[in-house]
């Protein structure tokens, strides 16, 4: 459905800045947003997390290598320092098979321990039934927030093909 309206709205899909780098981007970093909502035990503005010991404590910018090219992501830290990210590890700078887990996490019908089992095949990530749990909803929320999104016709001028 994405490839089909990104041909009709004449988005490009790979190179810098397109549809396959963006939604990339999105997949990790939401991910990255339900590990460490995991780990701090409290959702992003939670009331909960004050005065709780260890908080969010913004997210700091990171280059990756994937298969469809580098990826600015932002990774989100912790005020206790504790925070170890199993997706995009520390000092991690390159990500294989990028393309299978946009697909796994995407695919209707895995469960909790096929996804589980599935990173740890492709990533080598430890990680458990509850966190995956939070990393696919964050994951759902933010596709869904970036197909609803309103695309910039400065930056995606539609293609008209050549009718001769």
């Amino acid at each position: 459905m994405l490839v089909e309206r990104a041909r009709s709205e004449g988005l490009q899909l790979t190179g810098q800045g397109g549809l396959l780098q963006q939604l990339t981007k999105r997949v990790l970093e939401s991910a990255l947003e339900g590990e460490i909502t995991d780990h701090v035990g409290y959702d992003k503005h939670d009331v909960a997390g004050r005065n709780s010991g260890n908080s969010r404590n913004g997210t700091r910018a990171k280059t990756v290598l994937t298969d469809v090219g580098p990826v600015e992501v932002k990774v989100p830290r912790d005020t206790a320092g504790t925070f170890e990210p199993q997706i995009v590890r520390k000092r991690q700078r390159r990500l294989t098979g990028v393309d299978e887990m946009v697909l796994s996490l995407s695919a209707k019908g895995l469960t909790h321990g096929e996804i589980s089992a599935h990173l740890a095949e492709v990533y080598g990530a430890e990680v458990s039934k509850q966190t995956i749990t939070t990393i696919t909803d964050k994951v759902m929320e933010g596709m869904a927030e970036w197909q609803a999104r309103p695309l910039d016709r400065g930056r995606f001028p539609l293609v008209v093909a050549n009718q001769s």
